[in-house]
């Protein structure tokens, strides 16, 4: 019953899932269905809460699953923006009557399963986990079956599978050369390792690094992000660019700092981390900045993003005493991206609900039209930009001091010097809302739940900016279960 309870918040969400499907199948009315939805999301937290506060932490199913401050921290988070991407969709749903069941129970496995990731101890499990994410995310991108959402479906798939066997590729070598799937025993086995065996132990790493940056939207496995971006709905484009990177990264810093690090191979994949960090970060800007369409836009800056992500990843692998600032600052980035990114596309969500368009020019004189619009909008890119008084500003900032105690000090010019780069495309929005003609004398108007959620997200991008310790604090403690 232990393991049960430690498995909870997910079996919640898992058995939620369940009831929407048999709701959707036999009862006529679906206006509640998002409201269960987000009370399967709620109970699921509140009963994180309940073990936290019964200090319930420790294994699950023979170490195939921990519920750590690590874990604690993505089982609020996951949730969280699970529930902002419900009340952004609201308005979407209505429009599939049929099929309105099956679009929220497909969020809410997303959620377990990326819950699982963040908790995997187990080559299996993470597996497990990683293809719960990702079936289901695969349904979500061509959710609509007309040609543009199947397009981004198929896309999806095809490019999700090569990535998936990638990784199997990896994991298999793994195995073979230490005999077991746990990732503490991964862990001990490299300890003892020959030097003979570092280039099969170099191939295994490498697969997986590739397999897995399929998920975090890095260079060279980003191709399929501006097409599904565009081709999905504009909700479930919210939640692939923030829920698939944060579950990417989560189960990467678990693999790579409780199985890889302090190895014979680990000064080469914080190199290779460091190489893909910097030819992200500039390919994703460059692409963005010739973007005409903002989810095609989005889809390139998330590239970008992952490679800032990165640098704080090759910070922590040569942390040399100073691993909690390394790896908190990149917990501390994912949640403040989560806050930002969930702003700016459910604000980019509402504006292509009331003028049905999604693109750039046709922001033009958005704020005279939408004053609250523009303006979460605008904060949000400020943030992204990384420019104070913004969560954004901060999450840079501890990377970026992490990556130059660490001695890659060219890592961080790189950096900021593709911040710049990026300021270009993201204020030129800012600037189209607020300079440009409004293509129609009418004013925009979007829903209350939407208005609520974005609302809520630029609070946090401005409070986790002026007070950023709460949030730095449980990053912390999240992060000092890795420490080696």
């Amino acid at each position: 019953m232990t393991e049960i309870d430690r498995f909870a918040p997910v079996l919640i969400l898992l058995i939620t899932a369940g009831l929407l499907l048999l709701d959707d199948m036999f009862l006529p009315e679906k206006r509640h269905l998002p409201w269960l939805t987000l009370l399967g999301l709620l109970v699921s937290a509140a009963w994180t809460g309940s073990l936290v506060a019964r200090d319930s932490r420790g294994s699950i199913y023979h170490d195939m699953l921990l519920l750590d401050n690590y874990a604690i921290f993505f089982y609020f988070l996951f949730p969280a923006v699970a529930g902002a991407v419900i009340l952004g969709a609201i308005e979407f749903a209505r429009r599939m009557d049929d099929r309105v069941g099956e679009f929220y129970a497909l969020i809410l496995v997303v959620a377990a399963g990326a819950m699982m990731l963040a908790s995997a101890n187990d080559l299996i499990m993470i597996f497990i986990a990683l293809e719960t994410t990702s079936i289901s995310q695969y349904a979500l991108a061509g959710f609509l079956r007309d040609n543009r959402s199947s397009e981004a479906g198929v896309k999806y798939l095809l490019l999700g599978a090569v990535s998936t066997a990638t990784l199997l590729y990896g994991m298999a070598l793994l195995f073979g050369l230490t005999g077991t799937t746990g990732l503490p025993g991964i862990a001990e086995a490299l300890t003892r390792a020959d030097s003979g065996l570092r280039p099969a132990y170099l191939l295994a790493a490498t697969l997986i690094a590739a397999g897995f940056g399929f998920k975090m939207v890095v260079f060279p496995f980003q191709m399929w992000a501006p097409d599904v971006y565009e081709g999905a709905p504009t909700p479930v484009t919210a939640y692939l660019s923030v829920a698939s990177k944060a579950a990417g990264f989560a189960i990467v810093l678990r693999v790579f700092f409780v199985a890889l690090a302090g190895t014979l191979i680990t000064a080469e994949w914080t190199q290779l981390f460091a190489v893909i960090a910097a030819i992200s970060m500039t390919v994703g800007n460059v692409l963005a900045i010739q973007q005409r369409n903002i989810k095609r836009l989005f889809g390139y800056s998330s590239v970008a993003q992952a490679g800032y992500f990165l640098v704080g990843v090759t910070a922590v692998s040569v942390a040399n005493g100073r691993f909690t600032l390394a790896a908190s600052g990149v917990l501390f980035f994912i949640a403040t991206y989560a806050f930002t990114n969930l702003g700016a596309m459910l604000a980019i969500v509402a504006i292509e609900n009331a003028i049905g368009s999604e693109e750039i020019a046709d922001y033009s004189g958005l704020a005279k039209r939408s004053p609250w619009l523009a303006a979460v909008l605008a904060f949000c890119l400020i943030s992204l930009t990384g420019l104070p008084p913004t969560a954004g500003f901060f999450a840079k900032v501890y990377i970026f001091y992490a990556a130059v105690q660490a001695k890659y000090v060219w890592l961080v010019v790189i950096a900021v010097l593709n911040t710049l780069l990026a300021a270009v495309y993201y204020l030129n929005i800012v600037r189209v809302m607020y300079l440009g003609e409004a293509k129609a004398p009418t004013g925009l108007r979007a829903g209350a739940a939407i208005r609520f959620a974005m609302t809520v997200a630029a609070l946090g991008v401005l409070v986790f900016g002026v007070v950023p310790v709460p949030l730095l604090d449980a990053a912390q403690k999240a992060a000092n279960v890795f420490r080696f």
